[in-house]
């Protein structure tokens, strides 16, 4: 049984630096792109980043510059460096892995919350 177990979250000021990590775990073939979505109260859920088996990488516009997502493939983990925290950052965020274990489909973690605030 595929698991995501995500870490990282918590309380930091304006100004201030969060690490989220994502680790996978369970019968897995193969894994390909991997994420992080964030949703704060009364917004929908968003792609805040998001990297490729190949290296390709995406942010939406928001955190270009503050934030930087890696994966280690040999542990099969998905970190976001996120620096230079913003209040409009409060979230929670959402770890996405998109595998192959019986079949090619989604996972999600089970969210940590992020919150920017003085």
């Amino acid at each position: 049984q595929v698991q995501l177990v995500e870490s990282g979250g918590g309380l930091v000021q304006p100004g201030g630096s969060l690490r989220l990590s994502c680790a996978v775990s369970g019968s897995i073939f193969s894994i390909y792109a991997m994420g992080w979505y964030r949703q704060a109260p009364g917004k929908q859920r968003e792609l805040v980043a998001q990297i490729t088996t190949g290296g390709s990488l995406y942010y939406v516009d928001s955190v270009k510059g503050r934030f930087t997502i890696s994966r280690d493939n040999a542990k099969n983990t998905v970190y976001l460096q996120m620096n230079s925290l913003k209040p409009e950052d409060t979230a929670v965020y959402y770890c996405n892995v998109e595998l192959e274990d019986l079949l090619r489909r989604d996972y999600w973690g089970q969210g940590t919350q992020v919150t920017v605030s003085s």
